[in-house]
């Protein structure tokens, strides 16, 4: 066996932290449990890691996050001497942003390295790039010539069909379906167009387009709660946006930034982004105004500020109903998704019945499409209904929510479904929880 050389990054980054061996080996551990790992590790395991034995594959990940966390500032796993820069597709190191979202694309297609990916942490200490600081970063390779391959209008339209066509399956069968058929698309054919000759202004829609997909991507990474890889596709898209000097892309993708980090309950981080999107958008059309003041609202109320979540809500409502046109764009806006907000708001200040009724309002309102919208807004309305004391109703919302989850492969509706099972045994002697216990182990067995 040869022997291994001392990993001096992670023994300067714990002097950074301050942290002992045995302090890092128990953040290590309760970070670890929010993704499901059972991890025990001591002062020993990170001896082992500083002589230079290599942590396994899905807990480096946990140790650049827990250090991200203590340092507040992203920790990579080049930099904690975990990786080759080649291989570390999940930081966001400057250079080519065409080879890394290809690059990233490619990992997601691999089953040997999804599980790495999978496992990637959140980090709410990333910051966030200007939009004027991002277009030097890619002019590289947006001036790359030499290749054969020249692209024009027909390809651009290509890949705005193909996101649209990915979201409905999205919609209709769920991320578990519809994310790999992305990532292929993205690392065989995208990065193909966007390393094409092409005018200037071919290649700027190119990288408008390419970032609505790497967005979408975030999106579904983000259902999948993969939130590591989600955040990763975000700050990539943020890159192509800003290259392609597209403001409101930018700013539509900053605020799928801050409903992700509204979901991992990060307020502050939530409405810093939902702000900062609001900003980055100052002459935003009326329906696009509304989708960023919604979640600057459902912002204001995770930092508990009762006026300024109301001031947005009530600002979302002025420019929804000042808006035109079709909600056909990916990560639109409309009456159903406004409500869905305001319950957002209305259940993290306090009020559970406020939220139930913005909620059943919301899903009257939705379209008949939009079956994992559809399944997530059910299982959030039934346990809210549960919580309050309305089991029976509760029963026949999660009757509904199973009538979308049989045909779903979704990482979130699973969550639901795991919640359901929990959540109602305790009612075992009410007959219609009985009913849909039954009805679940039937999917079970079906899905088995």
């Amino acid at each position: 066996m040869g022997v291994k050389n001392p990993n001096a990054d992670l023994a300067s980054l714990l002097e950074q932290a301050r942290w002992t061996r045995t302090q890092l080996a128990q953040a290590v551990n309760r970070t670890g449990r929010e993704i499901q790992l059972d991890l025990r590790y001591n002062h020993s395991a990170v001896s082992h890691w500083v002589r230079g034995t290599q942590p396994a594959a899905q807990v480096q990940p946990v140790i650049c996050a827990v250090l991200s966390s203590r340092l507040g500032r992203t920790v990579t796993s080049v930099e904690a001497g975990f990786s080759r820069p080649n291989d570390d597709v999940m930081h966001p190191s400057s250079g080519d942003v065409v080879d890394k979202i290809v690059n990233l694309g490619r990992a997601d297609m691999d089953p040997s390295r999804r599980n790495v990916l999978k496992v990637g942490l959140y980090s709410a200490a990333l910051g966030v790039p200007g939009f004027t600081d991002l277009g030097d970063r890619v002019k590289a390779a947006s001036a790359l010539t030499g290749h054969t391959v020249r692209v024009g209008g027909n390809e651009v339209e290509t890949v705005h069909r193909m996101t649209e066509r990915i979201a409905d399956i999205l919609d209709e069968l769920g991320a578990g379906h519809a994310r790999p058929m992305a990532a292929a698309f993205l690392t065989n054919t995208v990065g193909t167009y966007l390393r094409a000759e092409s005018t200037s202004k071919v290649k700027a829609d190119m990288l408008t387009a390419a970032a609505d997909l790497v967005y979408l991507m975030g999106w579904m990474a983000m259902y999948e709660i993969e939130h590591g890889l989600g955040q990763t596709y975000y700050y990539r898209a943020l890159e192509l946006a800003g290259a392609a000097g597209d403001h409101i892309t930018y700013c539509r993708t900053l605020r799928g930034m801050a409903l992700q980090a509204a979901n991992l309950k990060y307020g502050r981080k939530a409405l810093d982004l939902a702000d900062a999107a609001a900003e980055a958008a100052p002459k935003a059309g009326p329906r696009l105004a509304a989708f960023l003041s919604g979640q600057q609202a459902q912002g204001a109320a995770l930092v508990k500020d009762r006026r300024l979540a109301f001031a947005r809500l009530q600002q979302t409502e002025k420019s929804l109903s000042m808006a035109e046109g079709r909600n056909d764009h990916v990560g639109g806006y409309d009456i159903a998704s406004y409500h869905f907000h305001v319950s957002s708001v209305l259940y993290a200040l306090g009020d559970v019945p406020g939220s139930i009724i913005s909620m059943q309002q919301s899903q009257r309102l939705r379209p008949p499409t939009e079956k994992q919208g559809r399944a997530h807004a059910n299982g959030l309305l039934a346990q809210r209904q549960m919580e309050v004391g309305h089991v029976e109703r509760a029963t026949g919302t999660w009757h509904a929510f199973l009538d979308d989850y049989e045909t779903l492969s979704s990482a979130r509706a699973d969550d639901h479904f795991r919640e359901m099972i929990a959540g109602t045994r305790p009612h075992t002697g009410n007959v219609r929880v009985r009913e849909l216990t039954e009805r679940a182990r039937a999917l079970v067995a079906m899905k088995s």
